[in-house]
C-alpha cells in the first residue's frame, strides 16, 4: 500500500470528519474500517442519535453543541436531505425541577445563552404532549434548538463524500497492530494481511479502540446499552407536534429516546446509565429479558399508549466510556505520530460537524482551547462519570 500522510482507523463519526478536515487541509488520506460502512455494531450506527444543547451546568459542552447545530444545518443543504431533524426536545420531571439537577441547571444555562426554550407545567405537558403522564411529569420544558439525526445515514454520505474528494477509503480492513519504529508509529498491520504506512496515525474506532492500543484500557471501558424499536398503536400521538424527541426526568431513571421515526415506523427507546461491561468482540450484544422488563415497567407509567407496543428491533449498542465520560482527541504523551479520537461515551454522536476541526488540530499540533477537556490524562481513584444527563446509579 502506498505511504500516507495520515491513516485513520475507523470510519464512524470521529473518523470520518476528521479525514475530510484533514484532506481538505491538504494531507494525504486512507481510511480502514472493517466494513461495511457504516458498520452495523458501530456506536455511530442506528437509525437516530439525539441532537441537544443541554448539558446542565457544563457550559463548555453547550458552547460546543451551538458550534455544531449550524453545521448541522449545513449538511442538510450540501447533502440534499434531511439529515438532522430539528423537530425539538422534551425534557420533563416527576415534581419540580429542583436547583442542581440536570432539567433544572440545563434550563437555566440555555435560557441565559438566548436558546428558544419554554418551562411547561403539568397542564401544558398534557395539552401539548398527551402521550406523556403529566400526573407524573409536571415539570419540565421544551427546546426548539434540538432534534435527531438519521445517524447511520450521516456517516454513510460522509464516506461517499470522502471516496468522491480523494480520501483513500479501504472497507474490509481490520486493524489489528500498530507499526513501531523505536518511539514513533510508522502505520497499522491489518487483520487481513495489509500493511498501510503512515506518517500519523489516528486511532478512531470506537470501542475497538483499546484493542489497537492497549494503553488506553485503563482509561476506556466498553459498556453495553439496550435499544428498543417500538410499533405504536397510534403513530400519530408520537409524532410532532405532539412529541418529540424526549428524555424523562433522565438523570434520574435514564430514559430518553425519539418520535415515531417516519421511515422505520418506529418509536426508538434507549437507555443512557450503567450497564454491563462487554468486550467489543468476544460477547454477545443481547438486549436481555430483564431490559425489556425494565423497559415496560417505565413505558407503562410514563407513555401508558406505548406500554404494550410490540417490539420490533432490539440492539445492545457498545458505548466507549472514558472514566470521567468527556471525549479523548489527543496525541499519545510518549509515541510520536499516534493520535486517539475516540471515547464518545455515549453522548458524542452530536458534534460530529465540529469533530473533524478538533481532530485535525490535535493531529497537526494547533492551540485549541477546546481540546483540554479532551486531553490524554490519567484516571484518578475513584473516579466518576460526570456527563450530566446520565444515570450514575
Amino acid at each position: 500500500m502506498p505511504t500516507h500522510d495520515i491513516l485513520v482507523a475507523g470510519c464512524g463519526i470521529y473518523g470520518v470528519t476528521a479525514a475530510l478536515e484533514l484532506h481538505a487541509r491538504g494531507h494525504r488520506v486512507a481510511v480502514i474500517d472493517p466494513g461495511p460502512i457504516p458498520h452495523p455494531l458501530a456506536a455511530s450506527t442506528d437509525i437516530s442519535k439525539a441532537i441537544r444543547a443541554e448539558y446542565g451546568g457544563d457550559e463548555e459542552y453547550t458552547i460546543l453543541m451551538e458550534e455544531a447545530r449550524p453545521g448541522w444545518l449545513a449538511w442538510n443543504e450540501e447533502f440534499g436531505e434531511t439529515l438532522y431533524h430539528e423537530w425539538g426536545i422534551t425534557m420533563f420531571t416527576k415534581g419540580e425541577m429542583q436547583p442542581g439537577g440536570y432539567e433544572y441547571e440545563s434550563y437555566q444555562l440555555c435560557k441565559r445563552r438566548g436558546h428558544p426554550i419554554e418551562r411547561l407545567n403539568a397542564d401544558e405537558i398534557r395539552r401539548r404532549f398527551p402521550a406523556w403522564n403529566a400526573d407524573l411529569y409536571t415539570d419540565g420544558y421544551f427546546s426548539a434548538h434540538a432534534g435527531w439525526a438519521a445517524s447511520g445515514r450521516v456517516v454513510e454520505v460522509l464516506a461517499e463524500k470522502a471516496r468522491r474528494v480523494g480520501v483513500g477509503l479501504y472497507a474490509g480492513q481490520t486493524a489489528d497492530r500498530l507499526l513501531r519504529d523505536g518511539d514513533r508509529i510508522t502505520g497499522v498491520q491489518t487483520r487481513e494481511g495489509e500493511t498501510f504506512h503512515a506518517g500519523t496515525v489516528v486511532v478512531a474506532m470506537g470501542t475497538w479502540s483499546w484493542l489497537l492500543a492497549p494503553e488506553l484500557r485503563s482509561v476506556f471501558k466498553s459498556v453495553g446499552m439496550p435499544v428498543v424499536h417500538l410499533k405504536p398503536a397510534n403513530p400519530s400521538l408520537f409524532s410532532p407536534p405532539l412529541f418529540t424527541g424526549w428524555a424523562a426526568d433522565v438523570a434520574r431513571s435514564g430514559w430518553y429516546g425519539f418520535p415515531y421515526h417516519p421511515q422505520a415506523q418506529v418509536v426508538k427507546v434507549g437507555f443512557h446509565g450503567p450497564g454491563p461491561e462487554l468486550h467489543p468482540e468476544r460477547d454477545e450484544r443481547v438486549v436481555t429479558d430483564e431490559d425489556i422488563r425494565r423497559l415496560r415497567a417505565f413505558l407503562a407509567e410514563t407513555f401508558p399508549a406505548l406500554a404494550d407496543a410490540p417490539v420490533v428491533y432490539t440492539r445492545r449498542c457498545l458505548y466507549c466510556d472514558t472514566f470521567d465520560e468527556h471525549f479523548w482527541i489527543d496525541r499519545h504523551p510518549t509515541l510520536a505520530g499516534l493520535v486517539v479520537a475516540a471515547g464518545g461515551s455515549g453522548h458524542g454522536f452530536k458534534f460530529g460537524p465540529i469533530f473533524g476541526g478538533l481532530i485535525a488540530n490535535a493531529v497537526e499540533g494547533k492551540e485549541d482551547g477546546r481540546l483540554r477537556k479532551f486531553r490524554w490524562r490519567e484516571a484518578p481513584a475513584g473516579a466518576r462519570g460526570q456527563e450530566a444527563s446520565r444515570f450514575h446509579g
